[in-house]
């Protein structure tokens, strides 16, 4: 199944959502009312595809494709969807990106200047909250069916809901816990209560969801709950001040002995398996086994301006040639910073970069050829044809938001931090994907080499702009200060440090105007 929208019979459950008032996080979408729930939910089957509008709600904007009828109001749609916003506040504020464009608020993410009235920030505390709310009304009128297969539905959803509340602790700490359908503006939860709620929504719902292996392609099974799990314990010694690195060794080891497998299937012949991952048929093409939890997009049935669209774009200016990835045109907007391409050793495929009259050091930021441009991202199948949308305007390629790999490293991470995972198993799953990396064994570690930092430059090195970034950096507390400085950090040319209060953005000024429950996060 190459788009879960597409199978789900992607129009109606575009078109659906209950008639209710959905003030979950205070949030401003815009509600269609175009089906009541009496015909969405009249048997298992439309439920089912009711259940693509709460996983589109992270990978589409509205009602109507790429733009029209859009679920949040006063702010352009391509700009609002989830991915898109998650590059911009957990890449484009790091290391790992810089952007050209001048659009308000845009620079302020890479300088760490950001005001709690930047529609970035903004755009995102309202599409998780959006999610949050769709997943409710789902669960709220599923639950009134009787059919087996509703049970799983439901912790699909459930899923969705943690994962939206895993972002919102992580960007703005103290969010509002709602999982009903209100009328009332809701109260300010603590970050503590927030996270306790994700922990046993994953420990409830992990023996709901499909075995491992078993569900549709683009749909949850047991292994994201556990993948997240490991996500969240890994995190929560900055999140709530407590060491559960055990439970991230435990979930991740769960997660490595499962179906899933990284990818070893150069399918393209160009010398690595790597780059299989971010092609236009990684669904099909052997990175399908890797990925535990994807965004699905399809150039012909699920359009938006974000997604793999716009990392694709965005990423070709200069002297690239668009069609050599599988599009109509650049929009010269992301390069990289040399800090991570100094990061790239020689004979690793994960250096997916373009140099040709590209500076590795940047002067001007809103010059395209400062910067590396970053080739990871493409709209070519293995067999090296273009994406399904002939215009070469949108994208087939899937994103992945977990996947196996990222696992490894938490396990080797977590162990390192105390945790009580082997340190062979550790030193094994970081060459394992090492040797994909160099396709022998030439780049392989040993036990003296495995530190704290090289994790972290590993991770750099095999999740750059996979929305990973800041959180990693958060954690190692290099985000905020001088331990750690990259072009333009502080938004000062060789990096400066900035107050810790912007590890959390802020809560958008027009959420707490509109609700006087709520506290700004301190700083702004």
């Amino acid at each position: 199944m190459k788009n879960l929208f597409k199978q789900f019979n992607y129009v109606f459950a575009l078109l659906f959502l209950v008639t209710a008032c959905h003030d979950d996080l205070d949030q401003s979408p815009i509600d269609p009312d175009s089906f009541t729930e009496e015909n969405v939910f009249a048997n298992a089957n439309e439920a089912k595809g009711a259940l693509a509008k709460v996983y589109a709600s992270l990978a589409l904007t509205g009602q109507a494709g790429p733009a029209g009828q859009p679920d949040l109001a006063n702010i352009d749609e391509g700009f609002s969807q989830y991915s898109r916003m998650l590059f911009n506040l957990n890449e484009l504020t790091t290391d790992n990106a810089v952007v050209a464009w001048g659009d308000a608020g845009l620079q302020d993410l890479h300088g760490l200047y950001w005001t709690s009235s930047n529609d970035f920030t903004d755009a995102m505390y309202n599409r998780l909250a959006q999610s949050v709310s769709f997943s409710n009304s789902f669960i709220e009128n599923a639950t009134g069916l009787s059919d087996d297969i509703v049970t799983q539905y439901i912790a699909e959803a459930r899923f969705i809901r943690a994962f939206a509340y895993y972002n919102l602790i992580d960007l703005f700490g103290d969010v509002p816990l709602v999982t009903e359908i209100a009328t009332t503006l809701p109260v300010q939860n603590s970050r503590q209560e927030i996270f306790n709620f994700v922990e046993a929504e994953l420990l409830e719902i992990q023996n709901q969801l499909a075995p491992s292996g078993s569900n549709e392609y683009g749909r949850v099974d047991e292994v994201a709950a556990w993948a997240l799990l490991s996500k969240l314990y890994l995190n929560a010694e900055v999140w709530i001040g407590e060491s559960l690195y055990d439970e991230s060794v435990t979930f991740s080891n769960n997660v490595i002995t499962s179906s899933y497998s990284i990818n070893t299937t150069d399918a393209n012949n160009n010398g690595s398996a790597y780059d299989e991952l971010f092609l236009a048929d990684n669904d099909v093409n052997g990175a399908q086994n890797e990925f535990i939890f994807t965004l699905n997009f399809d150039g012909l049935n699920s359009q938006t301006y974000g997604g793999t669209t716009f990392l694709v774009h965005a990423s070709i200016g200069g002297s690239m040639d668009p069609t050599i990835y599988g599009v109509n045109g650049g929009w010269g907007g992301l390069r990289t910073t040399s800090a991570l391409v100094n990061k790239m050793e020689p004979g690793d495929s994960r250096a997916l970069f373009f140099t040709d009259d590209q500076n590795l050091e940047i002067q001007d930021i809103t010059s395209f050829s400062d910067g590396y441009a970053v080739t990871k991202f493409k709209n070519i199948k293995s067999d090296g044809t273009q994406g399904s949308d002939a215009s070469g305007e949108f994208v087939d390629t899937d994103l992945p938001l977990i996947r196996l790999s990222e696992i490894y490293l938490n396990y080797a991470e977590a162990t390192l931090r105390g945790g009580n995972g082997s340190p062979s198993i550790a030193l094994d799953v970081v060459n394992k994907l090492r040797e994909r990396a160099y396709g022998d064994t030439s780049g392989n570690i040993t036990t003296g080499d495995l530190t704290l930092d090289f994790i972290l430059d590993e991770r750099a090195r095999e999740l750059y702009w996979e929305g990973q970034r800041r959180t990693d950096l958060v954690r190692y507390n290099y985000f905020t200060t001088n331990s750690y400085l990259w072009p333009f950090k502080g938004d000062v040319s060789q990096g400066t440090s900035v107050g810790d209060f912007r590890n959390l953005f802020p809560i958008p000024t027009n959420t707490i105007l509109s609700n006087p429950n709520l506290q700004q996060n301190p700083g702004y």
